[in-house]
């Protein structure tokens, strides 16, 4: 029952993000114009939320992470439209910060299901690349407002450090396997 809902939710808020269209022009101020449908699509992400939140705990902190991974498309169709300007990397880089905090929140609330000296504490450590993808997801925003090609480039540089699998979970379970 629960894979099935998931399954259903999850194309809900597929079908949800759908009716989300970049705005015209490239200035981040373009994105009032589109404050109607933004608003009505969290009011309706919200209310399909509520539903799925209450079969699990962790489930409010995965759900924030999907709210921010369903707005990638639309950052994405903006960025593509209007090229490297201001306004769609400012709001493609609010994403992408909003999806690393989110995938943070999701891992202190895994954390707080776990002892301390369990598999998955130690597997995430200090966990070094989510607190610098952060970081340089930030200084990526202040860029895009000065210099939004160097924005693009903090990005690619977050991906370049994320391409490389992070092996600390397959480390830790390996080592307790042996």
């Amino acid at each position: 029952m629960n894979a099935f809902t998931d399954g259903v939710i999850a194309i809900l808020i597929t079908i949800l993000v759908l009716e989300l269209k970049p705005p015209p022009g490239d200035r981040l101020s373009d994105i009032a114009q589109e404050k109607g449908k933004l608003l009505a699509y969290l009011l309706s992400f919200v209310f399909v939320a509520i539903y799925w939140v209450n079969h699990g705990r962790t489930l409010w902190a995965n759900i924030h992470l999907l709210f921010w991974l369903s707005l990638t498309p639309v950052a994405t169709a903006w960025l593509g439209e209007s090229g490297v300007e201001t306004g769609p990397v400012a709001a493609y880089t609010i994403v992408l910060i909003g999806c690393g905090v989110a995938y943070t929140v999701l891992t202190l609330a895994l954390l707080a299901l776990h002892e301390d000296g369990s598999q998955l504490a130690r597997a995430i450590g200090r966990d070094r690349k989510g607190k610098l993808s952060i970081l340089l997801y930030t200084i990526a925003l202040v860029l895009a407002f000065f210099v939004p090609w160097a924005s693009i480039g903090f990005i690619v540089a977050v991906s370049v450090i994320w391409f490389i699998p992070d092996a600390r979970v397959a480390r830790i379970v390996a080592a307790d396997g042996s």
